[in-house]
């Protein structure tokens, strides 16, 4: 049965205001420079201040020259008009000038201290082109060349083939109508793995390896070792039992030395060494800068995070004039249409500015709290800090600290860090001080780093290392500290 009935509910709802500061205040300084674009692009009634008009005033009139007077007009005037009523002749401009020397058209009046600016163009071929264009210059029918191409578009940018060969064979007959047995597809992918660079076409890191060590010219002893331990004991290889290598090969550990260190010359993603392959750089533009100022710390948001933006004087002026016209009601729609843009473009501004003032209250707090490190560069003398901590400092909501120190970067005397990273949990020591966790993240690196590489230290023994130094922690805990570390096990870390 359906039934109706009067209920009252207290909903606590967000107001696009709302909405909008939160989202702005989670992006970064170079994503926010993208958002404001738009904005402006959307909102011909929001645009941003230019330096020049700030300087001069858009109403500003400047002045004429003395000497001016009123024949000087005139005869402007007359100039104007008799300028716009001469016409260019469109032939002048597809005359011959192909006979012209090139030399008469150049000019060479650079001094060799004037600085020029130019856009470089790098023009390149892919890792793929690159293997397409030696893939030409084998003897290969229509279809053979069919199929080369379609498994070199299945090698990625590192150089691995990432299909199977039977899902390649299916790709074919659906896609290209292509009918093609496994030995086909075979016999041409072991022509592409003769292609340069060497090890290119493989299917696992195996097979990428044995590529290399076989197509060097002078294989030696060691060459040859490193061939057999690939194949025969590739299983302990990768999990560094040497001691059973060396036993099932027979061979001395110096044999074993030497062989490992040809396996280690080796590329194992080939497709990088291409100059054009998928390497690129990632610049960080930070969003905060702090400066040691003779011992005392100041900081400064950077520019893009302020951005001065305004209101369109023509928008505010053409709602002042419907605003007094006497038929309203013929432009209500108008009205509607530029007052919504306009408190749109008062709302996006306002978050703009409480963006800024939060997120310079909140690095203010970062700053203070972390003043020994960010004085030192001493990890040791991170203090630990939750999000709690500077919520309450600030007077704001842990969400919104969260979202300042998520995704914002600062650049400090000693390097460019993540602000979430300054955030850490505490941990007692035996003399009962608060550490932070990055503190004795820090310490274990550097046991790591110490250790003889031929023994080096299990989980087990950093954990007795680091209760010696008073920190009483698990040795569960130690390997979870290691793992974030990106650190291997101690088997893994093992070197001859």
């Amino acid at each position: 049965m359906l039934n109706q009935r009067l209920q009252q509910k207290l909903l606590q709802k967000l107001s696009p205001q709302q909405i909008l500061l939160m989202k702005l205040l989670q992006i970064p300084s170079i994503a926010l420079e993208q958002r404001i674009k738009q904005e402006i692009e959307e909102n011909p009634a929001l645009e941003e201040t230019n330096d020049l008009e700030e300087l001069t005033g858009p109403d500003m009139e400047f002045d004429e020259p003395p000497g001016a007077d009123e024949d000087d007009h005139d005869k402007e005037e007359d100039i104007e008009v008799k300028n716009s009523d001469d016409e260019f002749d469109f032939e002048d401009y597809i005359a011959d000038d192909d006979d012209i020397p090139a030399y008469k058209l150049s000019a060479n009046n650079y001094s060799p201290d004037d600085e020029r600016r130019e856009i470089p163009f790098v023009a390149g071929n892919s890792f793929q082109e690159l293997l397409f264009s030696q893939l030409g210059m084998r003897d290969l029918d229509e279809k053979q060349q069919k199929i080369a191409a379609y498994i070199i578009g299945n090698i990625d940018d590192s150089g691995y083939v990432n299909r199977d060969i039977n899902a390649m064979i299916d790709d074919l007959v659906f896609a290209m109508n292509i009918h093609a047995s496994r030995d086909e597809l075979l016999k041409l992918l072991f022509i592409i793995q003769e292609l340069d660079p060497p090890g290119v076409g493989a299917r696992n890191l195996q097979e990428c390896l044995l590529l290399q060590l076989k197509r060097k010219e002078d294989p030696g002893k060691s060459t040859e070792l490193a061939i057999e331990i690939l194949e025969r004991h590739f299983n302990e290889f990768t999990k560094k039992h040497y001691e059973k290598i060396i036993k099932k090969a027979k061979i001395t550990e110096h044999e074993l030395k030497d062989a490992i260190e040809e396996i280690l010359k080796l590329n194992p993603k080939p497709g990088n060494s291409h100059s054009d392959s998928a390497r690129t750089n990632h610049y960080i533009l930070p969003d905060f800068f702090i400066f040691n100022d003779n011992g005392g710390l100041d900081f400064q948001l950077n520019s893009k995070n302020a951005p001065e933006l305004r209101l369109n004087r023509t928008y505010m002026d053409m709602l002042e004039t419907y605003a007094s016209s006497k038929n309203k009601s013929k432009h209500r729609d108008t009205i509607s249409f530029v007052k919504q843009k306009i408190d749109s473009a008062r709302w996006f501004i306002d978050a703009i500015r409480q963006r800024q003032n939060t997120l310079q209250i909140t690095m203010q707090a970062i700053m203070d709290y972390q003043s020994e490190y960010f004085l030192t560069g001493d990890e040791t003398k991170l203090r630990p800090m939750i999000l709690k901590d500077i919520a309450e400092i600030v007077n704001l909501d842990i969400s919104t600290i969260s979202r300042v120190a998520n995704s914002k970067y600062v650049q400090t005397p000693f390097g460019t860090f993540l602000l979430k990273s300054f955030f850490s949990e505490s941990m007692q020591t035996d003399s009962g001080e608060e550490v932070s966790t990055r503190e004795i993240k820090k310490i274990l690196s550097d046991c790591i780093e110490a250790e003889e590489k031929g023994k080096p230290l299990t989980d087990e023994q950093l954990t007795k290392i680091l209760k010696e130094k008073g920190y009483n922690i698990a040795r569960r805990t130690v390997a979870k500290y290691r793992e974030q570390l990106n650190i291997p096990v101690a088997r893994l870390r093992k070197e001859l």
